[in-house]
């Protein structure tokens, strides 16, 4: 009785597998079904936006569609397409390079890939799919172009590294400029191109190759190194400073770009400190700060040639004539077309009352930048005061520098005042002498002593001339500051001296 019920039981299990087998056959099937779907759907939106220029979008799609269906070899080529597009050119490779593989008879995805194959200066690579469309498809042009170049790639590279063997960069310069127009994804290239621009002394068109090459090499990071080198050496310290970084993201731990870093980052830090302190017009500590940059590089000559501008600038703000023109003397010798340095020579010379030789650093510095209102309106006031000083010059009267306090001016005045007094002559012809030389003292006086007075003379122009009067009227005398000359007043006249 056991035996029939058995039978029953397993045949009930049988039909319920089969039940569970065709309920499975279905839903396996809706799923493929919508996977197809989904994937034609990512398909064509990939192509919408790709010819609405819609990179990133398109790309988004055709990452779908390869991920729905990764054994249909045209979308691996349509994906490839968009990232040529958005000029990620080693990105498409792997994707033509699948599509080839998938259908090894896809001439366009051999022809594209010998093109980034050329570009980035595989000749050998590059020639193999050249030829394999050329055995299927003799006629196409294309190819045959392409493979003529290929060739001529290979010739044009030996000789490049023939030329610099023998150390004749010029020369290789030449050749590469040429392999670079057929394969600008070369980085060896571009590598070598560099490497002769720096032997010829041209660090700035090596920067422009070696830029490239951090893009085009895996962690490139020697070419960081040397790129944050060559902005260093060319006083670019803040571009040194993010390229010695760029190098340290991809290996905090290499050695050489560590050591460099350190000393770019303590140097642009000093630098930037010493501008800081300029702007607060703390120009002492400013002198201070750029001393210190000196000694932090003292081999690189534009550091030294900076430092000696800027401390040149800040003895001119403190009015030290004399240091200020000794320095500005050496800037100018380092750098002898620098405007700034004879622009700041020029006012310590001014300063120093040598307004022949301000007038000239001025006219020199004019010569190198005519457009600068700076320069001419520097240049105007020095001629002025030139002028001025052939007639009269009211600190050279007094005996003081351009920079006396007032405090100073009136010692300097009662002391000439004293010595020049006409009373303590007997001759008429030293009393006249005296005279004369007593009213000019008490105009300088007078005028250095009066802000708006001295402004107006620092600015050349004499403010007791009397060609600078309104109306013409002018000062009695020589320039007697109270508007008359005491000593054409008649009789005996004597002074009581009030000192302000």
């Amino acid at each position: 009785m056991e035996e029939p019920s058995r039978r029953k039981g397993v045949s009930g299990v049988l039909f319920c597998l089969s039940l569970l087998c065709v309920i499975l056959d279905v839903q396996l099937d809706g799923v493929l079904g919508a996977t197809h779907v989904e994937t034609e759907h990512h398909l064509e939106m990939g192509r919408k936006l790709l010819a609405a220029g819609q990179l990133a979008e398109a790309l988004s799609h055709y990452h779908s569609a390869v991920e729905g269906d990764s054994k249909n070899y045209l979308t691996y080529y349509k994906r490839a397409a968009v990232f040529l597009a958005m000029g990620k050119s080693k990105s498409a490779l792997p994707d033509l390079t699948r599509a080839i593989q998938l259908k090894p008879d896809f001439l366009a995805a051999r022809l594209q890939r010998g093109n980034i194959l050329l570009k980035q200066g595989n000749t050998q690579e590059a020639r193999e799919d050249f030829e394999a469309v050329l055995q299927r498809s003799p006629d196409q042009e294309e190819a045959q172009d392409q493979l003529m170049k290929a060739n001529e790639l290979e010739e044009l590279q030996e000789e490049a590294h023939a030329a610099h063997h023998r150390g004749d960069y010029s020369t290789t310069i030449t050749v590469l400029d040429r392999v670079i127009e057929i394969s600008p994804w070369d980085p060896e290239s571009r590598e070598l191109r560099a490497e002769c621009y720096i032997r010829l002394g041209d660090p700035q068109k090596a920067i422009q190759d070696l830029t490239p090459t951090t893009r085009l090499r895996n962690d490139n990071r020697a070419a960081f190194l040397k790129l944050s080198m060559l902005h260093y050496s060319l006083g670019e310290h803040h571009e040194s400073l993010n390229h010695i970084r760029e190098c340290l993201k991809l290996d905090q731990d290499d050695k050489e770009c560590f050591s460099h870093y350190k000393q770019v980052k303590k140097l642009s830090k000093q630098l930037d400190a010493a501008e800081e302190l300029i702007q607060e017009e703390r120009y002492q500590e400013a002198i201070e700060k750029y001393e210190s940059a000196m000694k932090t590089e003292p081999n690189v000559p534009f550091y030294t040639n900076l430092a000696k501008e800027r401390i040149c600038h800040c003895l001119v703000k403190i009015k030290r004539a004399h240091d200020a023109i000794d320095v500005c003397s050496e800037a100018h010798q380092r750098d002898p077309r620098n405007v700034n340095v004879l622009r700041d020579r020029a006012e310590a010379f001014i300063l120093n009352q040598d307004y022949e030789k301000a007038v000239e650093d001025y006219q020199e510095a004019r010569e190198f930048d005519s457009d600068s209102n700076e320069i001419r309106e520097g240049l105007e006031r020095a001629q002025k005061l030139l002028k001025i000083s052939r007639k009269r010059d009211y600190y050279k009267i007094l005996g003081v520098n351009r920079s006396a306090s007032k405090q100073e001016i009136i010692k300097a005045y009662r002391k000439l005042a004293q010595q020049w007094h006409p009373d303590n002559f007997q001759s008429e012809a030293e009393k006249k002498e005296a005279e004369k030389k007593f009213i000019d003292i008490a105009s300088a006086k007078e005028v250095l002593t009066d802000p708006e007075m001295r402004q107006k003379f620092d600015a050349g122009e004499d403010p007791l001339d009397p060609e600078n009067q309104q109306g013409g009227g002018g000062q009695g005398g020589h320039g007697w500051p109270f508007h008359f000359n005491p000593f054409e007043s008649g009789g005996n006249f004597h002074f009581k001296f009030h000192y302000n």
